[in-house]
C-alpha cells in the first residue's frame, strides 16, 4: 500500500466534508490532523490494506492513541474522523460498509492485552547485538521498558538525576506529573552501567547531550515514535509479532508481576494508574493463576478432572435419624 494513496484520499475526504458537507473550517482541520495521525500509524506498523481494516488493526490503533497519551475526548474525535472517513470511502466504492460497522463496535474496546511469554522479551531484549550503532543505548532501553513497566514517553523522557543504579531504582513521571519510584533488576542496572560508560562506537550515551537518560548518537532527546521504530525494528530481528509495541512490554511487566504471586494493588502502584480498574484488565489474561489459587486453597478445590468421590448410602426408611 502506497501512503501516497492514504494522503490522496484523506485530502479528497477533506475537500468532501469542506464543499459538500459544509463543516466548519476548523472541524475540517481537526480532522484532517486526526487521518494525518492514522496516515502515521498505519507507516509505522506497515498496515497491509488500509481499505480493509479488521478489528484487531483498529483496536491496535485505539491501543496507540492510548498510548500517544490522548483525553478521551481527543480520542473519540480521532474515531469519529475515521469512522466519517470510511463513509466517504464507501460512498466512493473504495471500502465496504464494514470498516464502518466495525468502528461502531462497542468490540472496540473491549481489549484485552497482548502480553509475550518470557521467553519471547528475553528474545527481544537480546536482539540488539555487539556491533550495531545503538547497541548498548538500544539493549538498555528495552531493558528499562521491560523493568518498569514504563510507558513509552516515561522512558525517553527519563532523566539522569532520576535514575539511582546503585540503589536499583529510578523515579518515573507520568501521567498529570505524578511521580513513582520503580525498581531496577539487576540486568536493567547492567545495561544502564554499560549504556552511561560505554563508548560512543558501541552505542554509549555522548558525553555532550540533554538532559534525558536516552538520546541520540548527536545527544538530543529521543521521541516515543523513536522508540516505537526502535521496537518494531527488533522485533523483526526477534522473529516476533508486527503487533509488539512498547506498550506490550508494559502488559507483559504487569502480567508476569500477577503470575509471579503480585498482587493487584502493588502492580496498580508500579505501574501508575490512578484506578485499580484499570489495572484489573491484567486479571483476564492470567486464568491458570487464578485456578491454581483455587486448587490450592478452596476447601473442595482438589483436582477438577478427578472423579467425584460416590455419594454417601442413604439411610434405610424405617431408621430414624439420631437424635438431635
Amino acid at each position: 500500500m502506497a501512503l501516497s494513496e492514504l494522503r490522496a484520499d484523506i485530502i479528497a475526504f477533506r475537500h468532501y466534508i469542506q464543499s459538500e458537507r459544509g463543516l466548519a473550517e476548523n472541524t475540517v482541520l481537526a480532522y484532517g490532523r486526526d487521518l494525518e495521525r492514522f496516515a502515521r500509524w498505519v507507516v509505522l506498523v506497515q498496515l497491509p490494506q488500509y481499505l480493509k481494516p479488521t478489528l484487531k488493526d483498529l483496536a491496535r490503533y485505539v491501543a496507540f492513541l492510548h498510548e500517544e497519551e490522548l483525553a478521551p475526548p481527543s480520542i473519540a474525535r480521532h474515531l469519529v474522523a475515521l469512522k466519517m472517513f470510511y463513509r466517504f470511502l464507501r460512498l466512493e466504492e473504495r471500502a465496504d460498509a464494514t470498516a464502518v460497522d466495525l468502528l461502531g463496535s462497542p468490540k472496540l474496546w473491549e481489549r484485552v492485552p497482548e502480553v509475550l511469554p518470557p521467553t519471547a522479551v528475553e528474545a527481544l531484549i537480546l536482539a540488539p547485538q555487539p556491533g550495531d550503532r545503538f547497541y548498548l543505548r538500544d539493549r538498555a532501553m528495552l531493558e528499562t521498558l521491560y523493568a518498569t513497566g514504563c510507558r513509552a514517553s516515561e522512558v525517553v523522557n527519563l532523566k539522569l538525576n532520576d535514575v539511582y543504579l546503585d540503589s536499583a531504582f529510578c523515579r518515573c513521571v507520568g501521567k498529570g506529573s505524578k511521580q513513582r519510584v520503580v525498581p531496577l533488576n539487576r540486568h536493567a542496572v547492567a545495561a544502564l552501567r554499560s549504556y552511561l560508560v560505554g563508548t560512543p562506537d558501541e552505542g554509549a550515551r555522548p558525553a555532550e547531550s540533554a538532559t534525558e537518560v536516552f538520546v541520540s548518537k548527536s545527544g538530543r532527546t529521543l521521541t516515543r515514535i523513536h522508540l516505537w521504530a526502535l521496537v518494531k525494528k527488533y522485533c523483526k530481528r526477534a522473529g516476533l509479532p508486527k503487533t509488539v509495541s512498547p506498550h506490550t512490554l508494559r502488559h507483559s511487566f504487569a502480567t508476569h508481576l500477577l503470575s509471579g504471586g503480585a498482587d493487584l494493588r502493588t502492580v496498580q502502584e508500579l505501574l501508575g494508574h490512578a484506578s485499580i480498574t484499570t489495572t484489573q484488565i491484567y486479571t483476564h489474561v492470567d486464568r491458570e493463576r487464578l485456578k491454581a489459587m483455587h486448587k490450592q486453597f478452596h476447601p473442595k478445590g482438589g483436582n477438577a478432572s478427578a472423579p467425584l468421590p460416590p455419594p454417601a448410602p442413604l439411610a434405610p426408611e424405617n431408621e430414624k435419624p439420631p437424635a438431635a
